[in-house]
């Protein structure tokens, strides 16, 4: 008999979006994970419950009188543990987890801080313990929730992509004046580059990526090599170099005139920023919250190139 220590929320969850949506691609879209991801969540629970939940047919989907049975009562328990986790957050009135956030120094120093503050504000009751680390990919330690800085891939954890990278060489005003006339391989084979340095890679790793995109030659030994693109930036700033930097992240510094882009050359490395966590702790409140605001924030009608995709 089935207990409620052993309850498979996942498989509840995938079939009841499933249900609703009597088709396993509208189901995958509403949870956002992949269809096979979904349509192996429901084949287990129908293995527990020795019997057919769905039925392909040539029209489509249709539940069996063993889904048409089960799903109300999904949907009525869920409904009710959401509406009762709301009112609990609303009312501040309930013990909710300290929320472990990952994010890279860059992102966390350009971007994150503003948003972190107008998260408190919002939800003050939500306690956040943020950590950060120059890694590719997502750290090893023990997180609800991370902002991780990687290229795409499949694996276990949901992954939303905030924004793809879209890199160019970027300087100060006064370096860019003393260069005018040059070309892009002229000013940059005239001036010191300036790395970031990516596990695994070597040091000239992201500007020979941007030298074959842009079919330019161009030696990527020299230069000063930095832990975070921020530093990089930050020596880019004095006038003693060029930095390959994404002009979404150092948009501001961009906007105020304080870097300059030379050149209208603007390449994608590959990579991008995603915000990343467990596939079930989906519906874990603080963790639901933080995801949809963070999310609303790289998603609206100003913010090009950041939309959403997910994968399970």
């Amino acid at each position: 008999m089935i207990d409620r220590r052993w309850l498979p929320l996942n498989a509840l969850r995938a079939f009841e979006a499933v249900g609703k949506h009597l088709s396993f691609t509208a189901g995958a879209q509403a949870l956002h994970v992949t269809q096979s991801a979904l349509s192996r969540h429901v084949a287990s629970l129908e293995v527990l419950l020795e019997c057919k939940l769905v039925e392909r047919k040539p029209h489509g989907l249709i539940l069996t009188p063993a889904g048409a049975a089960l799903l109300p009562t999904i949907s009525k328990s869920f409904d009710r543990l959401q509406d009762t986790m709301n009112e609990i957050l609303r009312d501040g009135s309930g013990l909710v987890r300290t929320l472990r956030v990952h994010m890279p120094p860059s992102f966390l120093q350009h971007m994150a801080i503003p948003m972190l503050r107008d998260f408190r504000r919002e939800f003050p009751n939500i306690p956040v313990d943020v950590s950060s680390s120059s890694v590719t990919g997502v750290p090893s330690r023990d997180l609800d929730i991370a902002v991780i800085y990687d290229r795409p891939r499949q694996g276990d954890a949901i992954r939303d992509l905030l924004w793809t990278v879209r890199v160019t060489p970027l300087c100060s005003p006064e370096l860019a004046r003393d260069s005018e006339g040059l070309d892009l391989a002229a000013f940059l084979a005239a001036n010191e580059l300036l790395h970031v340095r990516l596990d695994g890679q070597p040091r000239g790793f992201l500007w020979d990526a941007f030298a074959a995109q842009a079919g330019i030659g161009l030696n990527t030994e020299r230069g000063l090599a930095f832990d975070t693109a921020s530093l990089a930036v930050q020596y880019a700033l004095s006038g003693a170099g060029v930095v390959l930097a994404d002009i979404h992240m150092f948009a501001d510094l961009i906007a105020s005139g304080q870097l300059v882009q030379p050149y209208d050359t603007v390449c994608e490395d590959g990579h991008g920023y995603y915000l990343t966590f467990h596939p079930e702790d989906v519906t874990e409140p603080g963790i639901a919250l933080f995801r949809a605001w963070m999310i609303e924030r790289f998603t609206g009608p100003a913010k090009s190139g950041a939309h959403p995709v997910k994968d399970l």
